[in-house]
């Protein structure tokens, strides 16, 4: 094709033309620190404010349970450490998933460090958790469960609902990483009975480095990193008011333009699927089958190499990754394909392709075609490699 075609929005996504209006203003003339008192200062407080009221609106909470931070990482890290420091008293007993965000599994090995217990609980070949598998995990001294909405590895929708009534039930903080689900599911954090909730605005159409962590009034919290009294004294530094800006106003676009952006999106997905499903031996869809992000293609195929496969795609034209895009440049196979049970040899074997806004129907047999050509070719030079060094 003439253009490169783009499949990798969960890890990132282009910046929406009219986020980027929003902001231009507090990059270029309203640049004053909104901890000054004088009136260029006071111009960007207000926008701030203006921001955690519009976000706030979106979540079903209130403004002064959000706050801004520099993104996903962040925010998970801020939720998971805040808390667990704050609620030594009930306990030093974590439970999460094996197939969470490395945010949060290395969130949880450094608090293991610092002498917290930390229950993995695993998960079905789908990649999703049971319900009764965390009320099983939570014990008395249970500071926090962690739980994603959407694996963003193979995309699989996890039962939060649920695990935030059982939390909640047993008086157990639940930290819902909703990173890759927001503008894809309404985030009210009633209805997930969330008590924090985790956003980075790069994965909806807004800056990269800017994010939000909600935490519901009342749960045991501690700032993590110190400094000035900025976001009520919850998390030091400078705000970013442009990229507060920017997040906010993605939220809101990705909240009125949900219902028809999931059903473009998805309708190219299931494209995808059927084409490499239909047509590369050897490929198996991975994630459970309906319970998926409208977005994720996601597969494993037998006999080759991930990395090879991408830099094949690449030479193409055509942006993929195999698996999150914070792991891309470890050799270990993913820890989300060997939880579901998926053998070292096929998990290397990985392909993870995420439609978005940018895409169109017309590439889907142009990626498909290559993506043939590039399978036949990659299992064909194999043998000739085992060949030479017997």
């Amino acid at each position: 094709m003439d253009q490169p075609v783009y499949l990798d929005h969960a890890a990132t996504t282009p910046l929406a033309p009219e986020v980027l209006d929003a902001m231009m203003p507090y990059l270029r003339d309203d640049f004053g620190n909104p901890s000054s008192i004088y009136g260029l200062a006071r111009g960007a407080r207000r926008a701030i404010d203006a921001a955690r009221d519009s976000v706030a609106e979106d979540l079903g909470c209130r403004p002064g349970e959000i706050i801004f931070t520099s993104g996903g990482t962040e925010s998970v890290n801020l939720a998971i450490k805040g808390v667990a420091s704050a609620n030594r008293k009930k306990g030093r007993h974590i439970v999460t998933t094996r197939v969470e965000h490395l945010a949060v599994i290395n969130s949880c090995e450094y608090l293991e460090r610092q002498g917290f217990e930390v229950s993995y609980v695993g998960v079905d070949r789908f990649g999703a958790v049971s319900p009764d598998a965390i009320a099983s995990a939570i014990r008395s001294d249970t500071a926090l469960v962690s739980v994603q909405l959407f694996n963003n590895e193979i995309g699989t929708l996890q039962p939060v609902v649920r695990i935030g009534e059982i939390a909640r039930g047993r008086a157990v903080p639940l930290h819902v990483d909703a990173c890759q689900a927001a503008g894809t599911l309404a985030l009210d954090v009633e209805e997930l009975r969330a008590d924090l909730l985790s956003l980075s605005a790069h994965k909806f159409y807004g800056p990269k480095g800017s994010g939000a962590l909600y935490v519901r009034r009342g749960t045991p919290f501690q700032p993590v990193q110190h400094g000035g009294s900025n976001e009520r004294g919850r998390r030091a530094g400078t705000e970013s008011v442009a990229g507060i800006v920017g997040c906010a106003t993605a939220l809101r676009l990705a909240a009125r333009d949900r219902s028809d952006a999931n059903r473009y999106i998805a309708t190219i997905r299931d494209s995808l699927v059927e084409g490499v499903l239909g047509r590369v031996a050897g490929a198996q869809l991975t994630g459970h089958p309906t319970e998926r992000h409208p977005a994720f293609a996601s597969f494993v195929f037998d006999g080759i190499e991930g990395e090879s496969m991408l830099l094949a795609l690449d030479a193409r034209g055509i942006y993929a990754s195999s698996g999150a895009a914070c792991t891309s440049g470890t050799l270990e196979p993913s820890h989300v394909l060997t939880a579901i049970g998926l053998p070292a040899n096929l998990a290397h074997g990985s392909l993870r392709l995420t439609t978005g806004l940018t895409n169109t129907p017309e590439q889907v047999p142009f990626v498909v075609d290559q993506l043939v050509a590039i399978v036949e070719k990659l299992r064909s030079l194999a043998p000739k490699r085992r060949t030479g060094r017997s």
